[in-house]
């Protein structure tokens, strides 16, 4: 019989860390939530109450689950005890994942029909990143699917200085089905495949040959690495949280983004992230959340090209921009100049009936940082009090010869890369002097004319009052 680890050695295992790092995250919506709340409205249950129940009831879920799985799930006492660990410790972490799936699961499930290979591998991405693009492990695996670097060339996904393919929700899901299928195509067996997923199918061989060539993951499981041993508990305990997750009176998290919420746009040409987010009127932290991918401020012209995603309220207001977007940076590149960020101190007079929440909401900054810069204790605040709020700024800096000792540096070449218009586009020539930059405010206006967009760029003078 297998011997139940005790809960607290699991702390030693990667996907541990992946969920303490995953619990911070917080959203706007919530999936789940109906289903969640009509369960626990009909137990009874109270808001902080933490069920458990007897073997016997998690037994008959997990065979439960076994019929509709293709993937082989056990109901052992190394399986039970990894569920009762998380239904008891690790709670939010199921919270939050379920919360972030509805950005993902849609996707994976479209991926996994085309390469017929089994639904419920979507949940390994769960145990692999808790479901964030951007985790990046100790040892250097990246990505939703953790992908080691050479493992990600080998499947097609670059990794530059302006990319990292590992990161990119839909290749790296491609890539990540490729691959298991590959697995599973050496073993017949998907926990198998699993354990040479996390391990690598050299330590999976060595193991069979090791067990005197069993092949079955419970036969060779002590022959397995230490993290291996617990990757397949690890993942069935997820399906059973995910599924269950009710039962347990959890909660979904909020969510940032819905699946159906976001659509594609490919690009022609390069062009500055921190442009489309100032012509958006959208985050760059919004923007990197549905395109992390990208290393700098620049995306780059690619031999294929590069498609982001967007909202999509926001699609037909960037294809009134494009071409003049492309222009915009081909203009910055032949002249070297660029836009730097600045901050910029406003003194904010708290309102009647006005929180923390709303004030932060207001400025489109956080409210961790609104308390950092009054140096609040708390989050109570009060009418007619002062708050310090800092302002990003975005300023365009010319590369001129008057510039002097700080003149900036010219912006990459990649940015420069065949620009397919320059339709709505002018320079201002006569500048006006702050301190030794000159600055320029960059905004949208109508153009007229048959060969006019509706929306263009124009670079503009706008005197600035220097800060001391």
């Amino acid at each position: 019989m297998l011997t139940a680890p005790n809960p607290d050695s699991l702390t030693y295992l990667r996907f541990i860390d992946v969920v303490e790092s995953s619990i911070f995250e917080h959203y706007k919506e919530v999936w789940g939530q109906e289903k969640a709340y009509r369960i626990i409205d009909s137990l009874g249950y109270e808001e902080d109450y933490k069920p458990t129940f007897p073997d016997s009831v998690y037994i008959a879920r997990l065979n439960d689950l076994k019929k509709k799985c293709i993937i082989d799930i056990e109901a052992n006492t190394v399986v039970l005890n990894t569920i009762k660990y998380f239904v008891s410790k690790r709670r939010t972490f199921t919270a939050v994942c379920l919360g972030r799936s509805k950005m993902y699961f849609p996707m994976y499930e479209t991926y996994l029909s085309h390469y017929g290979i089994p639904m419920e591998l979507k949940y390994l991405s769960v145990i692999e990143s808790g479901l964030r693009p951007t985790v990046k492990s100790r040892v250097g695996a990246t990505g939703l699917w953790q992908f080691m670097y050479p493992t990600g060339r080998s499947y097609g996904l670059e990794n530059d200085s302006y990319v990292d393919e590992r990161m990119h929700p839909q290749l790296a899901t491609d890539a990540a089905c490729r691959y298991l299928k590959y697995l599973y195509g050496l073993y017949g067996d998907w926990s198998l495949a699993l354990a040479a997923y996390n391990a690598g199918p050299g330590n999976v061989n060595k193991a069979i040959q090791r067990s005197g060539g069993k092949m079955t993951y419970w036969e060779i499981r002590p022959f397995l690495p230490e993290e291996t041993q617990m990757y397949v508990p690890n993942f069935i305990a997820m399906v059973y949280m995910m599924t269950y997750y009710a039962e347990h009176n959890i909660v979904p998290q909020e969510v940032k983004m819905h699946f159906y919420e976001v659509d594609t746009v490919c690009l022609k040409s390069a062009v500055r992230i921190s442009h489309i987010d100032s012509v958006l009127d959208i985050t760059t932290e919004d923007f990197l959340y549905m395109n992390p991918i990208y290393k700098t401020d620049i995306i780059p012209h690619t031999d294929h090209k590069q498609c982001i995603s967007l909202p999509v309220e926001k699609i037909s207001l960037f294809l009134q921009y494009e071409d003049s977007l492309y222009a915009l940076d081909a203009h910055l590149d032949s002249t070297g100049s660029r836009f730097v960020t600045m901050e910029k101190k406003k003194t904010h007079t708290v309102g009647p009936g006005e929180t923390l929440i709303t004030v932060a909401e207001k400025y489109k900054v956080n409210m961790v940082d609104i308390k950092t810069w009054n140096n609040l204790k708390t989050s109570i605040i009060y009418p007619g009090q002062k708050l310090t709020i800092m302002l990003v700024e975005k300023k365009f800096v010319e590369n001129t010869s008057t510039v002097g000792s700080t003149t900036s540096t010219s912006s990459s070449n990649s940015s420069s890369s065949n620009s397919s218009s320059t339709t709505g586009t002018t320079t201002s020539t006569t500048t006006t002097s702050d301190g030794n930059y000159k600055y320029y405010a960059l905004k949208s206006e109508k153009v007229c004319g048959p060969s006019a967009r509706n929306l263009a760029f124009r670079l503009t003078i706008c005197k600035h009052e220097q800060r001391a």
